[in-house]
């Protein structure tokens, strides 16, 4: 007996180190519930929006150009990705010339060059080459509708041509992502193949997916960044569109980290320990309006009045502070904003006075349809605020109808214009935008000559003096002037009250109290790189 106690003592202590050992080398996994309600595409080019490029787009893959996005205190920046520079010509400004960075390699172990880049286009916009695909180029259509040609100058260098000056180029090549041609080949040149086994040249690589329930990501330990290669060792991606859902998997351990938890549900989060995180973005949550023939909306009085409707501080209230009041597009406080004579406030008297002049009045109402979503990137909490919004529309002489539908498919009807079949009887839609270039945010929204698919002027809002403004600012390169111009045709819209602007989101997101490491950006995007589970 006197033998044994050693030997159990010595097993004990051995169990003991193996558990530490083990625990030691333990995989490090980072659990993430998101809004959208499938995965997005994992070929390059992601669906699902901003949602979609942040957490599947820029994790697996780069563009030529990135997003700075490791501070907080500062809007995020462009930054060399893929190429370390970029130069447009002196003489016409249409030719860019691109110079790579060396060294690069796809998560497969091949080579990024000029070659692949050129690659890449064609898989976008050459019909007739063998890597083309259609789901691809719908999503990149409007970052690669300026293009006219391309070509390789040498191993590490490619020039892109585009059609007109476009001052803008570089932001919307932070869009346009890098796949491999030899994962292409490799799985017989079948998009539907890659999909579950994609190569970027991201700081992570795809493990498992398992179409509208998760994906799995592993770390790239061969990061082309030294200073982003993942801190944890897995990424997990939930699809969860239901908010509350999204909390209760938060509060019972299933998750680690949830998208825009609805505002009624923070006190608890906080009380549970959870870390409740906002900063502001450019983003704003609108009504994108219709100027098709039988649109109400192409009376300026009716666009002013439902802009005057709106109860913004009650709103940004019963977001339990997780928004600031729209008064444009634009952030005031942006140099963008410029000076507008329409102040957008809550007037309901005022709006009843323009309703009534119209022709309308809460007894004898206009009838207006808004498609809307169930969830989606940068959509916040769009059922209840649509029924807030609903509600204060009805106050002043508006019957409205909610069309909702899942995200992608408000995505879907966004793509084509007002004036399309399946856009027949909808006056708007409630699809956020955001403002982090001077395409995205102003020029593509209010140029005519932007319409779906080559910009984001949905509703076929047309203005002399907004044309001439956004047709300035997107050749004028010197940024002083070009802010000058954006602020003036910000103004212009918002005298014209283009849209109906509710709120600006200040993108909340709740968080483990063991989740460390994470900056949130002033942007749209989030770096999870630097993010861990202790």
């Amino acid at each position: 007996m006197a033998l044994k106690k050693p030997a159990a003592s010595l097993f004990a202590a051995l169990f003991a180190f193996a558990i530490h050992a083990s625990d030691a080398h333990a995989e490090k996994v980072l659990r993430v519930a998101s809004t959208m309600a499938d995965i997005p595409l994992t070929t390059g080019q992601p669906s699902q929006g901003g949602e979609g490029l942040r957490f599947v787009g820029f994790a697996l893959y780069d563009g030529l150009v990135r997003w700075d996005l490791s501070r907080a205190d500062v809007p995020a920046k462009l930054a060399p990705g893929l190429a370390l520079s970029w130069q447009a010509d002196e003489a016409t400004h249409t030719k860019w010339t691109f110079k790579l960075r060396p060294g690069v390699k796809f998560h497969d172990g091949s080579a990024f060059t000029a070659d692949a880049v050129v690659w890449n286009l064609d898989k976008l916009m050459k019909r007739d080459s063998q890597q083309f695909d259609q789901s691809q180029a719908t999503q990149a259509g409007q970052y690669i509708s300026n293009i006219a040609s391309y070509r390789v100058v040498d191993p590490m260098t490619v020039e892109i041509a585009t059609k007109e000056a476009d001052a803008v180029f570089p932001y919307l090549m932070t869009f346009v992502l890098m796949s491999s041609p030899a994962r292409f080949k490799e799985m017989g040149n079948d998009w539907n193949k890659v999909a579950f086994k994609p190569s970027g040249t991201g700081p992570w690589m795809l493990d498992k997916l398992v179409p509208r329930e998760r994906a799995e990501m592993v770390r790239n330990p061969n990061y082309w960044d030294p200073g982003r290669v993942p801190k944890s060792d897995r990424l997990v991606l939930r699809t969860m569109p239901d908010s509350n859902t999204r909390v209760a998997a938060l509060l019972s351990g299933q998750v680690d980290w949830v998208e825009a938890p609805p505002p009624d549900t923070l006190p608890r989060l906080k009380s549970a320990g959870m870390q409740i995180v906002t900063n502001i973005y450019p983003h704003n949550w609108p009504y994108i309006l219709s100027y098709s023939e039988d649109s109400p909306f192409r009376d300026i009085r009716i666009r002013k009045a439902a802009n005057l409707a709106i109860d913004r501080k009650g709103l940004a209230e019963f977001l339990g502070g997780t928004a600031i009041p729209a008064e444009g597009m634009i952030d005031p406080k942006h140099p963008w904003f410029g000076k507008p004579d329409f102040k957008i406030r809550y007037d309901p008297q005022e709006a009843l006075r323009l309703m009534k002049e119209a022709g309308y009045s809460p007894e004898k109402p206009l009838r207006v349809k808004f498609a809307v979503s169930t969830a989606g990137s940068g959509q916040m909490q769009p059922l209840p605020m649509n029924e807030f919004v609903q509600e204060n529309l009805r106050a002043v002489g508006f019957d409205v109808q909610l069309d909702v539908m899942e995200w992608e498919a408000l995505r879907s009807h966004r793509r084509v214009s007002s004036d399309a079949p399946e856009n027949k009887g909808i006056n708007g839609l409630n699809n956020s935008v955001a403002y982090w270039d001077p395409f995205i945010g102003l020029i593509g929204p209010s140029w005519s000559r932007t319409r779906p698919p080559v910009g984001y002027n949905w509703g076929g809002f047309k203005d002399k003096e907004a044309d001439e403004l956004a047709a300035a600012a997107q050749v004028e390169f010197d940024p002083a002037k070009q802010d000058a111009l954006l602020a003036r045709l910000h103004t212009r819209i918002v005298d014209q009250a283009m849209w109906i602007w509710v709120v600006h989101d200040l993108n909340p997101r709740a968080l483990g109290p063991n989740v460390k490491g994470f900056v949130q950006a002033q942007s749209w995007f989030q770096d999870l790189t630097p993010v861990s589970v202790e």
